[in-house]
């Protein structure tokens, strides 16, 4: 604010001494808006700005007549079509002319839609950022339910909009009313609509399913019209400065709670858009004897996953796998899923269940399915051991036999036969074991014994142990040698046609005789 005598000078100055208003505002070293305001108020009218000739004027009724018969046409299509006619200046310029000289759309004015106590809900997704669980990075959604009458307010985080947080919400939301409105509106979702075609739609069947266990109707708002549900948008704007902005929260669950609290608290106790003099709470206590009740049974709202089991006792369900019995690899189970578990059912049996998990890759299992797992993979290799033996040395199931009948431990007589199997191979396995055999003894340190004992007569090396590798494809390979009788056979032939007399061939060291010799 200027002085009462500074205005008369600036007064004075303009009037008598026909003082410019620059001249004025660097004498009296006061902005020149400060002089305009001034002279404005006594009365003085403004001079007009100067007008000088710029560029585009003799192309301005060329441009105006283009956008009145296209509105949408592009500066960069209408730059060309002026450079055509002899435009010189620059395009990002005319750009800002164009800007300028498009015509505008009229506003659209709207009509302030009221409805009856009870009539009407509004539902929608909010996105409140991402969440961090684990090495998984999920979306932070918001399920709102709104009451139109009353403004009452449903308010719950889910961490992704798929269809079965959408129908969890809905029920949840009527827990809360503990009643229902007759209409919900819904903006053009996915999760509501699947196909529309202008007045032509097809609605989700699941939703369908729930309105029709909850007789409401339920009315997509049509495209593009959001001042249709209007009340849901101002109501996720509401929460997301009243309730979502700076607040802590250690996880979902908290997080929830503290909305569930916020919902029948603060929301509630705000004064209603309808009647400002009351409550939401008191006029949706007015409301609630319009709304409709809820049936006895709440709707099934599981989430419902076909899955195939692989070669490993798991089932893949939300980025996540969850452990079954082993005898279940290679079929197909059904998954139902809730907010807190995870449900594997085989036909209506129920086979596992879990606490849900929203990690990303993670492996939750029941330890009584791997320990049987465990127990299993034991027992078939003992079976796998016990059929090696079979066919490398068919006298030892003979000697497993005897053995048991004489309370041996069966695991460490066989363990012990596929060590000789391995070091000695299948025929002095064999042989050893039938010699064992003969003389009653059935157990494992005769059949060493007897391996000692052939291996000492017939002269052989004391084996080499060779580390295999753990690959039971090597490991459990059994190859029979074959017998060497036939290459004995071989080296008497060949000694057969051998001369008797030894002088009646030629070495070949020797050299024949000179001529001189001769």
């Amino acid at each position: 604010m200027i002085s009462r005598a500074l205005e008369a000078e600036i007064l004075r100055l303009h009037h008598a001494e026909h003082w410019p208003i620059g001249t004025i505002a660097t004498q009296l070293r006061v902005h020149h808006g400060t002089v305009r305001r001034v002279l404005a108020q006594a009365g003085v009218p403004a001079a007009a700005p100067a007008v000088r000739a710029t560029l585009v004027d003799p192309y301005r009724a060329f441009i105006l007549q283009s956008l009145e018969k296209y509105p949408s046409l592009r500066a960069s299509r209408l730059y060309t079509m002026v450079r055509e006619r002899g435009y010189p200046g620059a395009p990002d310029h005319f750009r800002a002319i164009v800007a300028r000289l498009r015509p505008r759309p009229a506003a659209e004015a709207y009509l302030r839609l009221r409805t009856l106590p009870g009539e009407q809900g509004q539902v929608d997704w909010a996105f409140f950022g991402k969440m961090r669980i684990g090495r998984a990075l999920r979306p932070l959604m918001a399920f709102v339910m709104v009451l139109s009458y009353s403004r009452m307010t449903f308010l719950h985080f889910y961490l992704n909009a798929a269809m079965g947080n959408f129908l969890r919400g809905h029920v949840q939301a009527f827990t809360l009313f503990q009643s229902c409105p007759r209409v919900l509106l819904y903006d053009n979702l996915k999760s509501a609509v699947l196909e529309r075609s202008g007045d032509a739609m097809r609605l989700h069947p699941r939703l369908l399913e729930l309105a029709a266990h909850y007789h409401f109707q339920p009315r997509p708002v049509a495209p593009f019209r959001g001042n249709e549900k209007g009340r849901v948008e101002r109501t996720i704007r509401y929460a997301r400065d009243a309730f979502f902005a700076g607040r802590s929260y250690r996880d979902l669950e908290d997080l929830n709670a503290q909305a569930l609290a916020w919902c029948t608290g603060q929301a509630a106790d705000r004064p209603c858009a309808e009647d400002r003099q009351r409550s939401v709470r008191e006029v949706f206590t007015e409301e609630r004897a319009h709304l409709l009740g809820l049936p006895e049974n709440p709707f099934p709202i599981n989430e419902v996953l076909v899955v195939q089991v692989g070669k490993t006792p798991y089932v893949r369900f939300d980025l996540n796998d969850y452990s079954v019995p082993h005898r279940y690899v290679r079929r197909t189970l059904t998954v139902l899923a809730s907010e807190h578990t995870v449900r594997i059912i085989d036909g209506n049996e129920l086979i596992a269940s879990h606490p849900r998990s929203f990690d990303r890759a993670a492996q939750i299992e029941e330890p009584a399915h791997i320990e049987a797992l465990v127990s299993h993979k034991r027992a078939a290799r003992a079976h796998r051991a016990q059929d090696r033996l079979h066919h490398s040395a068919p006298s030892a199931s003979t000697l497993c036999v005897r053995a048991a009948s004489r309370g041996a431990h069966l695991g460490v007589l066989t363990r012990g036969l596929v060590q000789l199997l391995d070091t000695h191979g299948a025929l002095a396995l064999e042989r050893a074991i039938q010699a064992a055999l003969a003389e009653d003894g059935a157990h494992l340190g005769a059949v060493r014994h007897f391996i000692d004992l052939h291996a000492r007569a017939d002269a052989l090396a004391p084996p080499i142990a060779v580390a295999l590798p753990a690959d039971p494809r090597v490991r459990d390979l059994t190859v029979r040698p074959h017998s060497l009788r036939d290459y004995e056979q071989l080296a008497r032939t060949s000694d057969a046609h051998q001369p008797d007399d030894p002088l009646d061939s030629t070495s070949d060291n020797d050299e024949p005789p000179s001529r001189g010799d001769a």
